[in-house]
């Protein structure tokens, strides 16, 4: 059986599985995508993710959910940035491609943060909001968060009619004391994640265009991100940050 290097990374618990895969000499399917993010019979992790050169950025990021589905992941470009200025690839500054387009990473000690694309206006739905942050998230504000029964009702919403059939991510808010505090279902993980980063990025838009300011503190399960912007005339978005911790876990060998 052949084996492979791989790197585990987290950003405030959101956590991957990392492959050096420069030399794109590394065979990677679905079976093998799922059978490592267990976290019972693998090395367990939120997704997978293969760092390769590019002819035009400093590296690419190739994303993967445990279930093999793509999207972009904002807590797994900030671990790749991580990664890549850890094996000497980039230093303070670099521009990666993800699975939708071209990004800027900045790392300032044990902060890294990432450039998002801009963003179209909120759609209200209701007194709740879909919002598109490179992968699509609902967001529902509640009273109290930490009540909130997440599996059961972020799988109703992830799953209902307005998104299929790709489905969507939920996010569950509640604003206190001038912070944002929230809990996330994870479309292709399919259950709660301690972090999710686009899904803090749409929530901190979200409050903007209901009078907030940037940046938006964003407490997750798993620690806080900032999200820093500016608003635009038509209440779309630009120059989004998302800003925050990563960090390498351990490293090893694993066979597939």
């Amino acid at each position: 059986m052949p084996e492979v290097k791989f790197y585990k990374y987290q950003g405030t618990g959101n956590d991957f599985i990392m492959i050096d895969d420069r030399h794109q000499d590394f065979d990677l399917n679905k079976e093998t995508i799922g059978k490592w993010c267990d976290r019972r019979f693998g090395i367990g992790a939120d997704g997978v993710i293969l760092l390769r050169n590019h002819k035009t950025c400093d590296f690419e990021m190739v994303y993967f959910n445990p279930d093999g589905s793509q999207s972009l992941c904002g807590n797994g470009s900030r671990c790749a940035v991580r990664l890549a200025h850890d094996l000497g690839m980039v230093d303070r500054q670099c521009t990666f491609q993800a699975v939708d387009g071209e990004h800027r990473g900045l790392i300032d000690g044990d902060t890294i943060s990432i450039q998002m694309q801009d963003v179209g206006r909120p759609l209200e739905i209701e007194g709740e909001y879909f919002i598109d942050t490179g992968s699509p998230h609902h967001i529902k504000m509640v009273n109290e968060v930490a009540k909130v029964d997440v599996q059961v009702e972020g799988k109703s919403i992830r799953h209902s009619k307005p998104y299929q059939p790709g489905g969507t991510n939920v996010n569950f808010v509640q604003p206190v004391n001038g912070e944002v505090l929230v809990r996330t279902f994870e479309r292709g993980v399919e259950d709660e994640t301690l972090s999710c980063g686009t899904g803090v990025t749409a929530v901190a838009l979200v409050m903007a265009s209901m009078g907030g300011t940037s940046p938006v503190k964003v407490k997750a399960k798993g620690g806080d991100l900032l999200v820093s912007f500016i608003r635009q005339p038509d209440d779309s978005f630009c120059e989004i940050y998302l800003s925050g911790p990563a960090e390498k876990v351990f490293e090893g060998t694993i066979g597939y």
